[in-house]
């Protein structure tokens, strides 16, 4: 498998988080975001993704993308499924904090947004930064009171890590680069120091990944 991937891409992230918890081996293909202008623009990446966004996963002669459409297929596909729940309300629930985390905190806080911002609007790097922060709290202040749950455990579902720490844990890791006080958030801190602690955490952070700068 070939992940295509960057550093801090909070997508990518998720992905190298479930391959890792399913002890899958894959090579990494880093996509810089920014040099060159975004090699995710250039003929050979849009070829295999016309999006222009990582991850991409290649697989058998096959490219997928959209980070959870990734997540599900490596839990369909390769050993047993331990990344969502067994019962369907308990799917529906990961789902639902996923999609949260996936669909309505970070499309409003990622780089194409911020450098749209910053190029068409003029908005400066404090503004940004505000409009990055308000928007991350805004999301976990709901995501938090989901979180309040007897279903929550060490993890977002029960106590072992599925796709919804996969997503939680690379939004939290932004939140912070961003300073954003998580102290209102007790559960989610929670949660994600416990995470970042495994061993498939560790290596999927971006500090660890060979592009990392």
């Amino acid at each position: 498998m070939q992940l295509y991937s960057y550093f801090r891409s909070s997508a990518a992230y998720r992905v190298r988080i479930a391959l890792a918890l399913k002890g899958l081996d894959y090579r990494v293909v880093p996509v810089h975001l920014l040099r060159h202008g975004g090699e995710q623009f250039g003929d050979d990446y849009q070829r295999r993704n016309p999006e222009g966004l990582v991850p991409a996963l290649g697989e058998g002669g096959r490219v997928l993308t959209q980070s959870l459409a990734i997540i599900e297929y490596l839990d369909e596909t390769h050993g047993p499924a331990t990344l969502l729940p067994a019962d369907a309300p308990g799917r529906a629930r990961v789902r639902a904090l996923a999609l949260h985390i996936a669909c309505d905190i970070h499309p409003l806080n990622n780089l194409r947004v911020l450098r749209w911002l910053a190029r068409e609007l003029k908005v400066d790097q404090t503004v940004r930064d505000d409009w990055y922060r308000h928007w991350v709290m805004l999301g976990f202040r709901s995501l938090e009171a989901q979180l309040q749950s007897s279903a929550t455990g060490l993890c977002c579902h029960g106590d072992e890590p599925g796709l919804a720490d996969c997503c939680l844990v690379p939004q939290v890791y932004n939140a912070r680069r961003y300073e954003v006080d998580l102290s209102a958030f007790p559960v989610i801190a929670r949660i994600a120091a416990h995470c970042e602690a495994l061993p498939a955490f560790r290596a999927a952070h971006p500090d660890a990944q060979p592009d990392a700068e």
